[in-house]
């Protein structure tokens, strides 16, 4: 009788004791809005015994709410579609420096800050989707040419509001400098087959819907579409080509952009916030965002799912990535100069 009663003072002890236990958690402020992040988020939750609270917001909507709860600021992780958004966020002071080879020692060189702000997830190349059946491959070569007269009124792009835009005419005023990225804005506005408008998917509908030709598209858009359960897109996505700009001997590679993440100065749970960088730059995590959303992964050791690796290699532009940030507010202003609209 007596074993009895210690065995159920002792749970009931035990019982009391985790109830009264804190929760461990994460709290992540992020612009994707992707299943992909969902599923491992869930993971990671069920993986380490630590609630994941996701904020979902533009990245600028997020940066301010940072900057205007100070210190108390709820977040520990900062999550952007957009190398220069997270130049901007450390730039404003709002990140903490990390020894990146602690979290991963893989990553590709070119696609890591130099200063230690931040860490990609992922990666895509903002490339020329075409339709085979009315462009020569052989006339494609390079940006810079999607300028010339060739291409008048066959030229499909989102509006100049988007970071994917604004971080390619970035690259475009690194390389060139400012006066030439509006005389090739201007030219590009001239080669519009309609105004912007639509996402990326949306731009090459319509060249399925043969309002143009040519289209500049994040790649991974070409992976969602061709693996679609609709039928309609997956014949949207199998309809066109892709092709990587500015390839040939000399040439300086095809834009890339990185989804990433940076740890925020005032993060409550910074032990928790790098397990998560730890867990995302995983060669588990990279496979199943390479195969499921179809980006590019960061982890040397992963290579690109199936239906990317039909594209073929590519020569990426080796451009620091900050200066997607640095050169964004001239980007803003040529793209109002020229009217992108």
């Amino acid at each position: 009788m007596y074993k009895i009663i210690v065995v159920i003072f002792s749970l009931t002890l035990f019982a009391c004791s985790n109830q009264n236990k804190e929760v461990e958690v994460l709290n992540i402020y992020s612009k994707r809005h992707y299943q992909v992040d969902k599923d491992l988020f869930k993971i990671f939750e069920e993986q380490n015994n630590i609630k994941v609270n996701v904020v979902k917001a533009s990245s600028d909507e997020l940066i301010e709410r940072i900057k205007s709860e100070g210190q108390s600021c709820p977040a520990d992780l900062l999550i952007t579609v957009d190398a220069g958004k997270l130049y901007k966020a450390a730039d404003e002071n709002l990140l903490e420096k990390i020894d990146i080879n602690t979290i991963n020692e893989n990553f590709k060189p070119e696609l890591i800050d130099d200063k230690g702000f931040w860490i990609p997830i992922t990666y895509r190349a903002r490339a020329i989707v075409y339709n085979p059946k009315k462009v020569n491959i052989e006339d494609l070569s390079t940006y810079e040419d999607l300028s010339s007269d060739k291409w008048k009124n066959r030229v499909l792009v989102r509006s100049s509001t988007n970071a994917y835009n604004q971080a390619l005419l970035s690259s475009l005023i690194a390389h060139h400098g400012k006066d030439f990225a509006l005389q090739w804005c201007n030219k590009m506005v001239a080669n519009f087959a309609r105004n912007p408008k639509g996402n990326d998917r949306d731009q090459v509908r319509a060249i399925t819907a043969n309002i143009g030709d040519i289209a500049i598209v994040n790649t991974y858009y070409i992976g969602l579409l061709k693996s679609s359960t609709d039928s309609l897109d997956r014949n949207v996505g199998e309809s066109v080509n892709v092709f990587f700009p500015n390839q040939s001997e000399g040439e300086r590679g095809t834009h890339v952009n990185i989804s990433g993440m940076g740890l925020l100065k005032n993060s409550p749970n910074k032990d928790n916030a790098i397990k998560f960088m730890k867990f995302l730059t995983s060669e588990y995590a990279q496979e199943y965002y390479t195969n499921n959303s179809f980006e590019y992964p960061v982890n040397n050791e992963v290579e690109p799912s199936s239906i990317i690796a039909e594209w073929g290699d590519f020569k990426i532009d080796t451009l620091n990535l900050n200066e997607l940030g640095i050169n964004r507010k001239q980007a803003v202003e040529v793209f109002e100069k020229s009217q992108w609209n």
